[in-house]
């Protein structure tokens, strides 16, 4: 019988099966500020305070960088003090950081085939390299620090095609919205999403990134992508010395492709030919709507940035919009690039320059502003057209309403103070 690709590695990082879930070897452990220290500090309480594998775990400061306040600060100084304690050289402080979900691929951690856990629901981002990657609670990330294993249920794989091709000005972020909007945010409760699909192929690294992220908003576990020759040349610059070319490369990462025969519990097919740049409103990621549709609603803010779109490709789109352009005088535009390496490219390309000519506040890569903790809060009753991933109510600021958008839907509301 044929398999897909999260049984494939299910079946090759399995050490046990208690009760009907999977123990699985972890490849890497994922850590950031907020959800860290919680699981050090019960370590620590129980004189449990060691690390399964320092080279395997990579940790970084990211969703109140710098600090804003003591509470945060403390947080960062545990973290810290834990990775110098044990030796975890792949520690990216502030000046140094960046938002997880894009640093840690950047840097080459995140290969086909891997298991990755962290105290975090959009560490589903990283199936886009055709990984196994999940979010896990304090107990699990524990366990994974300590021991690195965590136990799952078998997930089952429900199948997205995306068929056809894009439109001019729909983007990535639009077409997940879709696909939400289609299942509903429960639709994929204990599945992992495998993109497949026209469209899928012919996606950068960046984008389907992008897909995978916001597949927790479906309720997945995991979103995925199968590895292929985008995969191999976004990886090339960390695996060169490890194979004699990319053509060999992509043989190994062959292995962790779904067979044709494999079983899916379900399949969905959007026509992406059909799609026009998509909104969500009300409180819910599965609440979308043409953007036209919502014309007219007013804004306060627009955030270009986070987890989801805040890479190198969704800062052109944004900056073609806004090239030469005004902001709006009732709008504030807060634009935060997701890594150094990402900034100092926008530096490069000009795009920070269009950015700042057009009235924008660039920031530092964070996650402040996401979900409503610095860099970007929204007051009680203000909106947002944002690039983020969540609109739950309060998200990024009490009272606040957030509508997600691409970067290029969110730059031009920015233009007109309110969506177009």
């Amino acid at each position: 019988m044929g398999r897909t690709l999260v049984e494939k590695i299910f079946d090759a990082h399995v050490v046990d099966r208690p009760f009907g879930e999977w123990v699985l070897r972890l490849d890497a452990v994922f850590c950031h500020e907020i959800t860290t220290p919680i699981a050090v500090n019960s370590l620590v309480s129980r004189g449990m305070d060691k690390v399964f594998d320092p080279s395997k775990i990579k940790a970084v400061i990211d969703h109140v960088s710098p600090a804003k306040d003591s509470k945060t600060a403390e947080q960062g100084r545990i973290l810290r003090d834990w990775t110098r304690r044990h030796g975890i050289r792949d520690f990216f402080d502030v000046g140094r950081n960046g938002v997880c979900h894009a640093l840690f691929p950047e840097k080459g951690f995140v290969r086909p085939g891997y298991t990755i856990v962290m105290g975090d629901s959009h560490t589903c981002t990283h199936g886009a390299f055709g990984a196994f990657a999940a979010g896990v609670g304090t107990t699990d990330l524990e366990v994974g620090i300590l021991k690195g294993v965590a136990a799952f249920k078998q997930s089952k794989t429900l199948r997205v095609n995306l068929n056809g091709r894009l439109p001019r000005g729909v983007f990535a972020k639009d077409v997940i919205l879709a696909v939400i909007a289609e299942i509903g945010v429960s639709g994929a409760t204990d599945k992992t999403l495998e993109f497949r699909g026209a469209v899928t192929d012919a996606l950068s690294m960046e984008a389907r990134m992008t897909l995978c992220n916001m597949s927790v908003e479906a309720g997945a576990t995991c979103g995925v992508c199968l590895p292929d020759m985008t995969t191999v040349d976004y990886l090339w610059p960390f695996i060169k010395d490890d194979y004699a070319d990319k053509n060999a490369a992509l043989a190994d990462f062959s292995q962790w492709r779904s067979d044709d025969e494999a079983v899916y519990t379900g399949n969905v097919d959007i026509d992406c030919s059909a799609l026009e740049p998509l909104s969500t409103f009300g409180y819910k990621p599965d609440q979308v709507l043409p953007v036209r549709e919502l014309a007219g609603t007013k804004i306060n803010q627009v955030y270009i940035g986070s987890c989801t779109n805040g890479r190198i490709e969704d800062l052109r789109e944004a900056a073609q919009v806004l090239h030469g352009r005004k902001i709006a005088d009732t709008v504030r535009a807060v634009v935060s690039p997701a890594t150094p390496a990402i900034y100092r490219q926008a530096l490069d390309e000009g795009l920070i320059e269009v950015f700042m000519d057009a009235g924008c506040c660039v920031t530092n890569p964070t996650c402040g502003a996401c979900l409503g903790m610095s860099n970007g809060v929204l007051a009680d009753g203000e909106v947002c057209a944002s690039t983020t991933n969540r609109n739950f109510f309060g998200r990024m600021g009490k009272g606040g309403m957030v509508h997600l958008t691409s970067p290029a839907s969110a730059a031009k509301a920015a233009l007109a103070g309110e969506l177009v």
